[in-house]
């Protein structure tokens, strides 16, 4: 099965910023996934292998105030609701993992509403 070549460069540069991004108890991994509808954000604990909390377009909390799943805006309403999400599970500190793909558009936006509404990157 032939696969895309932009697939393999974010295969690339994943596996590259994996090396060096390791969430723990204490900070853990903030990690973004893109698709071509929908954005996924999941706050991961590498040291004991679970996902602490996660949040996406698909939510109903998210959903329910959206036209569109896959623009900028509603990156932003994810990164604001796992901001919020985060807080009242006791998470202050994160680690951003882009997973691969580029810091820009989404994945920024998202980055930058999650700041905005108190999570320490």
């Amino acid at each position: 099965m032939a696969v895309a070549q932009t697939t393999l460069a974010r295969q690339r540069r994943q596996e590259r910023v994996r090396r060096r991004v390791q969430g723990t108890d204490a900070r853990p991994r903030l990690c973004v996934f893109r698709s071509g509808k929908h954005i996924y954000v999941q706050v991961i604990s590498d040291q004991t292998g679970r996902t602490l909390a996660a949040m996406s377009t698909l939510s109903p909390t998210v959903k329910a105030g959206l036209k569109k799943t896959g623009n900028c805006n509603a990156a932003k309403e994810v990164g604001t609701a796992i901001a919020r999400l985060c807080q009242e599970r006791a998470i202050r500190a994160v680690i951003f993992d882009r997973n691969g793909f580029l810091y820009h558009g989404r994945v920024k936006a998202l980055a930058e509403a999650a700041r905005a509404a108190g999570l320490e990157f």
